[in-house]
């Protein structure tokens, strides 16, 4: 358990929606921490009458300024400049990705679905937590801090795009938009090793191997509820994705690692423009 941090919830979904409204960056991560660390514990319900309303947004500070995606700049990674954003870039991913591992928690405690689902996604709140903690101290040693650049609100969008349905949540967050990450990283990795940023490398690295067994969770599950309503898991995949996610699926895929998350090419190739 984080030390220093106590909170009253009795409940999963209550702490996972008390760390979901705060705008303290450094206390959203420290709940979202003891609340993995309870709900592994086995101190915490699943949820309890007295859980607060779920928001339709987290909470976040002033900064940084939320801006559409064409208004971002593109910067060299051969500059510090251009690592500061890079930096910066992912480190809003990750604080969206804590907040989106438990708003799945919270908002869909209430159906009918095994205990270890809710193991799985506290794993991944855990582990973005993490994550963005380590871009934020990576970010302060470049004598820099999250909050100082513009970012999109893109992966919130997507979010409240899928809201009422967990099997749309899972297509789309997990096995769209993370396993994206899949793709980029490793061409990431080589370019900061290639400009001597060792640091941010290794921090790229565990991102990489951890983001690899969120999309498995996502897979996994997705999976499971097509099993139990005997539906095919494809064809269902790429209605849900065609329903609820807008824009493309650009290649190229990186297909041996979301082979090894259970994403295989079946899933998503017909579903890129340059599929044949």
């Amino acid at each position: 358990m984080t030390p220093g941090i106590t909170t009253g919830e009795t409940s999963l979904r209550g702490g996972a929606i008390r760390a979901i409204l705060t705008d303290d960056l450094d206390l959203k991560v420290r709940l979202t921490r003891e609340s993995a660390a309870r709900w592994f514990a086995r101190t915490l319900s699943v949820r309890s009458p007295l859980d607060p309303p779920i928001p339709d947004r987290p909470g976040r500070p002033e900064k940084p300024e939320l801006v559409p995606p064409r208004m971002l700049k593109k910067r060299s990674l051969n500059t510090e400049a251009g690592r500061i954003a890079l930096m910066h870039a992912l480190a809003h991913i990750e604080l969206n990705a804590i907040d989106l591992a438990l708003d799945i928690v919270a908002r869909f405690a209430a159906q009918p679905v095994p205990r270890s689902f809710f193991d799985g996604w506290m794993k991944v709140a855990d582990d973005e937590a993490r994550h963005f903690t380590l871009l934020r101290n990576r970010l302060r040693a470049l004598n820099a801090d999250y909050g100082d650049l513009p970012a999109h609100d893109g992966l919130w969008q997507a979010a409240h795009q899928t809201r009422n349905d967990l099997q749309a949540r899972l297509a789309v967050v997990p096995l769209i938009l993370e396993a994206r990450g899949l793709d980029v990283t490793p061409s990431l990795i080589e370019k900061m090793l290639e400009t001597g940023d060792t640091e941010t490398a290794a921090i790229l690295d565990i991102i990489y191997n951890d983001e690899k067994r969120h999309v498995a969770v996502g897979a996994k599950w997705f999976r499971f509820f097509c099993a139990r309503n005997r539906i095919d898991p494809v064809a269902r995949f790429q209605e849900l994705v065609r329903l609820n996610f807008r824009g493309e699926l650009k290649p190229p895929f990186n297909d041996l690692a979301r082979a090894e998350a259970g994403l295989t090419p079946s899933f998503y190739r017909a579903l890129s423009p340059l599929s044949t």
